[in-house]
Order: structure tokens, then sequence, then C-alpha cells
């Protein structure tokens, strides 16, 4: 279940990492929810370490949470995240079936990559799990990737400021949260599934060294990727690199 009242926001000028302010206030005491938000980020990250470039105007943010529940459960909330972030895509006038949220973590609009979402947790001083969800989003424009194509909200055609998208990215993200707390993780994973980048395609996961090829079926009950293999085989996919 979710701890503390409802959300506060807090701005600052400029930071290394929203994510690692979290970290730091969480192990501090703060037990949120709260969420903090840069103007500038210098330092910041995103999964398997890589960089996060800090576009001016772009929105960089993490929410902070505490809650008594399992990591495994709390974990599943990356889904909840990207759908809070198309809700975002959605309030800027993109047409809803341009979005789309690639697993795990990625939010697609025309098969670019517009935002990405981190999560990061450890045992909270007063006790139970503080929760990390650091947040990108593309709002003025994308910053340069060599290995894929970007873009951000107003290249879309969209309109939004960094203030209106925290806004909204917020109070979706809470609405979400409430409905998690009281119905489980099923109906996060039926809207996520409704927006699900190349469900029923054929894609390449990479886990490690291993390579495997098959269709995206479905999305588990754990949030980890079905992947059907030609042989008939049924992989489930929870931690990797998924190509289509």
């Amino acid at each position: 279940m979710l701890v503390g009242p409802d959300f506060r926001t807090e701005w600052r000028e400029e930071t290394a990492s929203t994510n690692t302010d979290a970290r730091s206030l969480a192990e501090a005491g703060e037990r949120g929810p709260l969420w903090i938000a840069a103007k500038r980020q210098t330092a910041g990250r995103g999964r398997r370490g890589r960089s996060w470039s800090g576009v001016e105007g772009n929105l960089f943010t993490t929410g902070l949470f505490t809650f008594s529940a399992d990591p495994g459960e709390v974990a599943k909330l990356s889904f909840a995240a990207a759908l809070a972030v198309a809700e975002v895509c959605d309030t800027a006038g993109i047409d809803p079936a341009r979005t789309k949220l690639k697993w795990p973590n990625d939010v697609l609009v025309d098969g670019r990559k517009l935002a990405g979402i981190l999560l990061e947790s450890g045992s909270a001083p007063g006790g139970g799990l503080w929760l990390a969800v650091g947040i990108g989003i593309n709002i003025t424009q994308a910053p340069k990737i060599d290995d894929r194509p970007v873009c951000s909200i107003n290249e879309a055609g969209g309109r939004a400021t960094r203030e209106a998208a925290l806004d909204t990215l917020a109070a979706s993200f809470g609405g979400w949260l409430k409905r998690w707390t009281v119905d489980g993780f099923g109906p996060i994973r039926d809207h996520w599934l409704m927006r699900a980048h190349g469900l029923g395609a054929n894609c390449r996961a990479q886990l490690g060294e291993e390579t495997l090829r098959g269709v995206f079926a479905d999305l588990a009950p754990d949030g980890s990727l079905r992947l059907d293999l030609a042989s008939g085989e049924r992989r489930y996919i929870s931690a990797g690199e998924v190509f289509f």
C-alpha cells in the first residue's frame, strides 16, 4: 500500500540527477510522495548505466514514494509510469494512436523514442521500501542518440511545457497508483497492452550472450514479456533488450 499524503512537487534550477536527489532524500528519511524536477540536468542516466542528455526545456523528474510491499510488485509500477507519460502526450494534442509503449520502459511516438523511465529502490530508514520513479520526457527537442530514432512532443506536433507536463504526469501516475493499491497490476497491464509497441510482431530479444527470435505474444502477470518461438516454446523475459 502507498504510505503518505497527496504528492508534492519541488523544482530545482539545476541538478546532476533527479534520481540521485531522490535517493539522497529517501536515505535521509523523506518518504514522499514527492516529485523532484529540474530545469537542467547534467548527469542523468537511463537503464544499464546509459546517459540521458539534459536538453534545455525538456522534463527531468523523479517521483519518490514509500511502500510496504514486495519489491517485485512495486517494480511493476514502471508500466504505470509509461501510461502516465502517454497521457502527457495525449494532453499535448498528439493522436493517442501514435503513442506506443515499448517493453520494458520506453515511450515512442511514430516509432521514435520520446521518453525513458528508470526505477530505483531501497530500504527506507523508517521501514518499508522507497521507490524512485525517474522519468525523462523530450518536450522541446530530442537529444541525439546514435542507436535509435528520437523525437520530442513539440517536434511531433504537440504543445506542452515542462511544468504542464509534470502536472499531468504526477496526476496520472497518482491515479494509476491508487488503482494499483486497490485492484493490483491487472488494470495497468490491460491498459499497457492496449498501447503496446510490437504486440504480435516478430522481434529479437538479446539476453546477455543469448539471442532469441520469436513473436511478442503477451505481457505476463509479473510484467515479463512472453516470446513465442518458432519451435512452439514460450519464453518469458524479465530483463533484456528487445528489437523489432
